[in-house]
């Protein structure tokens, strides 16, 4: 089979008013380019004066201390539990939401839209803020790091679940309705079949992100492996910070490959 004709090229524009357009585009981007390295402060120079610095730093990790390993367990443990959870209960909010957030299953617009925009500003939120909300509310520890997640991913996960629904086959839910079936029994039988392959895979990447944040939140006090990074960091025993960072990509890489076995798994599954 010839692959050429399914190659797509962009046509080229074919009068003077068309290459005029082509090359306002490239102007307006060029100084958009400008306009941002300029708020950036984008500056090479600083980049390279600072590489001694960067170097220096990188030999005060090396080698990492070994010995710490042990002690490294409980949070490494700690990270991968906030992760679960973190995933479970963000599943569990944002399944009704994306009910609600689909257009094609005739939810009230208001409601719709209402929760379209409920979604954004959960998403727009990052989870380090979140982290700290709620580390003021329910004290230090792995807790707060869980309900940072949650929140978060009820955002993330339900918009994707929610244009999951709004890309099916809506053949089945007119034959649904017209058979008499409550939304509910819609839901079900007409929707669930066709996006649970899909929000399986999402959910995978959705941990494995997790994972990533965990991680992270023991900085600001939320447990886990990032706690005893930024205590290793205060303490200037970079060493012990080298074995961190080792022991949380070891994590990362594991969950990532484990995933993304899943995930083939799952899409051979629903082929087949």
């Amino acid at each position: 089979m010839d692959d050429k004709k399914y190659l797509w090229v962009a046509p080229l524009p074919t009068s003077v008013k068309g290459w005029a357009w082509v090359m306002a585009a490239l102007a307006l981007t060029m100084a958009a380019l400008q306009w941002s390295a300029q708020g950036a402060q984008l500056s090479a120079a600083e980049l390279a004066a600072g590489i001694p610095q960067i170097a220096d730093f990188l030999s005060r990790t090396f080698p990492p201390d070994w010995r710490i390993l042990n002690s490294l367990t409980a949070p490494a443990i700690e990270t991968v539990q906030i992760a679960i959870w973190g995933t479970l209960l963000g599943v569990l909010g944002a399944l009704p939401v994306s009910f609600l957030a689909a257009r094609n299953l005739h939810v009230n617009p208001w409601l719709y839209r209402a929760t379209r925009q409920m979604l954004n500003v959960i998403r727009s939120i990052n989870e380090l803020i979140l982290a700290l909300v709620f580390v003021a509310a329910v004290g230090l520890g792995p807790f707060p790091g869980v309900l940072a997640l949650a929140v978060h991913g009820v955002g993330m996960l339900g918009k994707f679940f929610a244009e999951s629904i709004e890309e099916i086959d809506d053949g089945p839910l007119q034959a649904l309705r017209s058979t008499g079936a409550r939304p509910l029994q819609v839901i079900v039988f007409g929707v669930l079949p066709q996006v649970i392959t899909a929000w399986i895979a999402v959910i995978l990447y959705r941990f494995e992100v997790n994972l990533r944040s965990a991680t992270v939140l023991g900085m600001v006090g939320a447990g886990g492996l990032g706690f005893e990074l930024v205590s290793s960091l205060k303490l200037f025993k970079y060493q012990e910070t080298a074995t961190c960072i080792v022991v949380i990509t070891v994590m990362v890489i594991v969950a990532d490959l484990i995933s993304n076995r899943l995930r083939v798994a799952i899409r051979e599954n629903g082929r087949g």
